[in-house]
């Protein structure tokens, strides 16, 4: 079988190309020639990447078509008006090819990446697993038994799942371009407790949450009174974590961590859930979380000269205001410099008062405008300066030369560089002049 993947860089669709290579497939694919964080297993693979080109489109190919790309595209035109192709969405092609594993799907509106980060440590150590996350990595082998997928709402793509397990981190409205409002958004996580056979594993102190009306078996997570699995003794520092867990009124085990910020503690019990299901040993979770060691885009830390850079894919406001908080946490006492990217137009204009809020807890604020091909995707016809005459101070800044001048200047401090675009490109060059 000779798969061919449009936009083979999007992170979900780089990871199921590496991972469908190391199965022994024959796969390739195109794209923009700028480089994306993604491509680097692709190049290791030796994975061919071509520009976008209807003739890329050739008889008998089983084509996966990324979800950045509209039925108007002209490949996937090409590759629709084929009779002898077979063609798939991203989504589509999953559902059917993960139907053979065990599988454990993590939604909700942030933290996805993360936890299937975590949760792919940690049933590593218990049995063959295979994952596909967010950040452009995945893993599976012949002989997987469970498979860790991270599983994005948005059009209600994960509907196409069917997991015997889920983790559900929040039901914070996001894609506001398509939903249209919170009961909307809540509804698509309803339908989606549909498709799971066994149990939903979700935050429970998340008051959306609790609103739904859940069509499986239900473990509520989180620090609550109310929850089935409780983290309770939190004790934070800036170099790790310990909690003590309660399931269903009695203990279950002490965890110490290296994890850092209240985020990863809720990720964690959400790990900790699908153990506690899978009769995981609670000394081989805690031996997962600790052997956790990131994921990409999402807080990566990198120590330059008398400053700290940490890139994060946060590109909701929620996201913004948690990566902030864990900044001010593990490098206390030090300037944060927030530069900011945000992706759709849309979310901007619904989301301005929240993104204001949460960025205002940085010492100082630089924006950069919409450069992605969907940013402006629904007709929100608005640009960086809508959000920048909200916040005092605020600096509009151009990812070029001059703005990598004028972030150097700013020197020391941690440089915290958001977004869900390709922002890293501009703090490379700032890490260039110092």
């Amino acid at each position: 079988m000779e798969y061919f993947f449009i936009g083979i860089k999007g992170t979900g669709m780089a990871s199921l190309a590496c991972m469908l290579h190391d199965l022994g497939f024959s796969v390739s694919g195109s794209d923009l020639s700028k480089h994306f964080f993604t491509e680097e297993g692709l190049h290791e693979r030796g994975i061919q990447i071509v520009d976008f080109d209807p003739a890329n489109i050739r008889d008998n190919m089983h084509v996966i078509i990324g979800n950045a790309f509209l039925e108007d595209f002209p490949e996937v035109i090409a590759a629709r008006s084929n009779p002898t192709c077979v063609c798939a969405r991203y989504h589509e092609f999953l559902g059917e090819f993960l139907k053979k594993y065990r599988l454990i799907s993590i939604a909700g509106s942030h933290g996805k990446t993360t936890t299937t980060g975590l949760l792919s440590s940690v049933m590593s150590k218990f049995d063959k697993t295979g994952w596909l996350i967010g950040d452009g990595s995945g893993h599976l082998e012949k002989d997987t038994k469970y498979f860790c997928l991270e599983s994005d709402e948005f059009r209600r793509h994960f509907l196409a799942y069917h997991p015997e397990y889920a983790i559900i981190t929040n039901v914070d409205i996001d894609h506001v371009d398509y939903f249209k409002d919170s009961d909307d958004y809540r509804s698509a996580y309803e339908e989606f407790t549909k498709q799971i056979s066994n149990t939903a594993v979700i935050w429970g102190d998340d008051e959306e949450a609790r609103k739904m009306k859940i069509a499986c078996n239900v473990m509520w997570y989180g620090e609550g009174e109310n929850n089935d699995l409780r983290a309770v003794n939190v004790v934070q520092r800036y170099d790790g974590m310990e909690f003590d867990v309660y399931y269903r009124g009695s203990f279950y085990y002490h965890f110490s961590t290296p994890l850092v910020g209240h985020h990863l503690l809720l990720n964690s019990l959400g790990v900790i859930g699908i153990g506690i299901l899978e009769n995981v040993p609670p000394e081989t979770i805690e031996e997962g979380l600790t052997a956790f060691t990131g994921v990409r885009r999402r807080f990566v830390v990198e120590e330059h000269g008398d400053s700290v850079f940490v890139d994060d894919y946060a590109h909701h406001p929620t996201e913004v205001g948690v990566t902030i908080d864990t900044a001010r946490m593990r490098f206390p006492g030090r300037k944060l410099i927030a530069v900011f990217k945000p992706h759709r137009a849309s979310r901007v204009l619904f989301f301005a008062e929240d993104f204001k809020k949460q960025l205002m807890k940085a010492d100082e604020i630089y924006l950069c405008d919409f450069t992605s091909i969907d940013d402006k995707q629904d007709g929100t016809d608005i640009d960086i300066t809508y959000l920048a005459n909200m916040i005092p101070g605020s600096v509009v800044l151009p990812e070029d030369e001059h703005g990598a001048d004028l972030l150097a200047e700013r020197h020391p401090g941690v440089y915290l560089f958001m977004s869900s675009k390709d922002i890293y490109g501009l703090a490379e060059m700032v890490k260039e002049r110092l």
